[in-house]
């Protein structure tokens, strides 16, 4: 391993304000190059440490819960927005930090620095995997893997780009703390071929730069995997890395848009995101879930396997989170259904859709169904529970989401019930992609679109009257953030767009300490970098993005 990841990765642990290093930078779980090098099976080794530490716990730390890998990373994001409340129950919500938009975001604290730690933990199995595959190989095995490898690095960049980029708000035009112009920087780039010297001064990178490097990972990445049949869907392939294409070129077009105001260059990428998702469609051969599989109580959402699902998370029973007992899971956090993790009978912390966003549901729509409904209402006892007897004994309210389920419909045994998958892309993304890309430039194209696909895939009574580019905008975001709710995506669309958080307001289902409305994009989602890179990093100084705390109040009726 290159001592240059010490410096990225280092963690300190004491009490959630940071005060030092520690010389352990990369946890023993992570796959090293140096512990492989000779070994026949390294190659293969490499590839599959990166769904594997896709799972991973304890990145900083065995006592705090919320650090349980990719899954953590999508209930971080969904909390950040105004489609999911989790319940209060007495400390079990391992993530009210990112929903409070409290002192933690700061860079001081622990909350602060576990997602910089997992994704940078994350790049580095990329980087190793790349290492170790000669570019020049024609084995068609090891060009797949390489493949694999720079696509995940992509994707990894891809989240980290749209989590730490600085966009403007209504409380900061994007200076730092010490009044330097950080609008537009993201994260460090840390490759295969960075040096502990280069680490030491490393900038964060420019949206034009980032934009480049994550295009150039994804197309050196498609001719490896082209022709060859992946091995699970836990690893990317060409449909995939056009999917990821897509994303990229949709955020890159905001970006022109809002803070180039280039409209001509914001327009040229919209027309590459419409290209790719469409590519990617067609790609993939996958198809739309039907009502039968979304609203399924014992495969619903939690099986890798069905044709919607591009790419996907899986959880195996030997996995240190199921082993643990299944308390650090995907199905712990997002799945109410269950009775040995903390959305579940036992604790209590459960995800709800925010009472609004659910009301402007149409009722006509099934996808509504994967919620409670209030009593009194037209679908309130047409909910297809797992167990209704469970439910009436434990769902005390409306809006609890049922989207999740456990494994197989096990509610009991997390050996069973935690062994899930959890998707990181599926094919209705792209549709709403290409429509929202293709309504940019052409608003009657774009809604034209997204009538097609809602007709054909969801309810045939689908009919949006509305016209002009902003209206059929918020229209199709609107139905891709019912469409992906709870999958960790939403969060990047209401950044990218400068679309306002509302939790405030008449019969609302948020916390009193989490009623705010913003103006525009909330603060909070342009994250802080730890300050333990920044003390290791002599380019990051002064360069850090603000901290969110304190900037926005509750709202009461008071």
């Amino acid at each position: 391993m290159k001592a240059s990841y010490k410096f990225l990765l280092a963690a300190a642990l004491s009490a959630p304000l940071l005060t030092g290093c520690i010389e352990e930078s990369v946890p023993t779980q992570y796959v090293l190059s140096n512990q492989l090098v000779g070994n026949s099976n390294a190659i293969t080794a490499f590839a599959n440490a990166m769904p594997a530490h896709m799972n991973v716990i304890a990145t900083i730390g065995q006592e705090y819960h919320f650090d349980a890998g990719m899954p953590s990373m999508l209930q971080i994001r969904n909390v950040m927005t105004d489609d999911m409340h989790v319940r209060y129950a007495g400390g079990f919500d391992w993530y009210s930090s990112w929903a409070v938009a409290d002192d933690a975001l700061g860079p001081n604290y622990l909350v602060c620095q576990y997602p910089w730690n997992y994704y940078y933990a994350h790049v580095l199995t990329t980087n190793n995997s790349i290492k170790a595959i000669d570019p020049e190989t024609e084995i068609a095995l090891e060009r797949y893997y390489l493949g694999a490898s720079l696509a995940t690095r992509a994707a990894t960049y891809l989240d980290m780009a749209r989590m730490w980029e600085v966009l403007p708000t209504a409380v900061n035009n994007g200076n730092s703390p010490e009044g330097n112009n950080i609008l537009g920087l993201s994260c460090v780039i840390v490759t295969d071929e960075t040096s502990e010297s280069d680490m030491r001064n490393n900038p964060r990178a420019e949206h034009s730069v980032m934009f480049e490097f994550i295009k150039n990972d994804l197309e050196r990445a498609i001719p490896y995997m082209t022709g060859y049949a992946r091995p699970s869907k836990t690893l990317p392939d060409v449909a995939v890395a056009k999917g990821l294409l897509a994303r990229l070129y949709l955020w890159d077009a905001s970006y022109q848009a809002e803070v180039k105001a280039d409209q001509a260059a914001a327009n040229a990428s919209y027309a590459k995101a419409a290209q790719y998702a469409r590519e990617a469609i067609s790609e993939s051969g996958a198809t739309p879930l039907t009502r039968e599989e979304w609203l399924s109580t014992t495969a619903g959402f939690n099986d890798i396997n069905v044709s919607s699902w591009m790419w996907g998370g899986q959880y195996a029973a030997e996995d240190d989170a199921v082993v643990a007992g299944g308390i650090r899971t995907w199905t712990s956090v997002i799945s109410p259904e269950q009775m040995f993790g903390y959305a579940g009978s036992e604790c209590g912390a459960m995800p709800e859709i925010g009472a609004s966003f659910y009301n402007r549901i149409n009722n006509n729509d099934w996808r509504k169904l994967a919620f409670v409904a209030p009593e009194g209402t037209p679908l309130s006892g047409q909910e297809p529970f797992l167990d209704p007897e469970f439910a009436a004994t434990y769902f005390d309210g409306p809006y609890i989401a049922i989207k999740f389920r456990p494994g197989q419909g096990n509610m009991e045994d997390p050996n069973v019930g935690a062994v899930v998958g959890y998707p990181m892309m599926r094919v209705e993304e792209m549709y709403f992609i290409e429509a929202e890309a293709t309504a940019h430039q052409n608003p009657g194209n774009g809604l034209s679109l997204l009538k097609q696909f809602m007709t054909t895939y969801r309810y045939p009574t689908y009919n949006a009257t509305v016209s002009g580019d902003a209206a059929v905008v918020d229209e199709i975001i609107f139905q891709k953030r019912i469409e992906l709710w709870g999958e960790g995506q939403n969060f990047f669309d209401v950044k990218r767009l400068n679309m306002s958080v509302t939790r405030f307001y008449n019969g609302t289902n948020f916390e009193d300490n989490e009623t705010y409305n913003t103006v525009g994009r909330p603060a909070w989602m342009n994250f802080c970098i730890v300050a333990q890179e920044e003390n290791n990093n002599e380019a990051l100084v002064g360069y850090n993005t603000p901290s969110p705390a304190g900037i926005y109040k509750p709202l009461t009726n008071d």
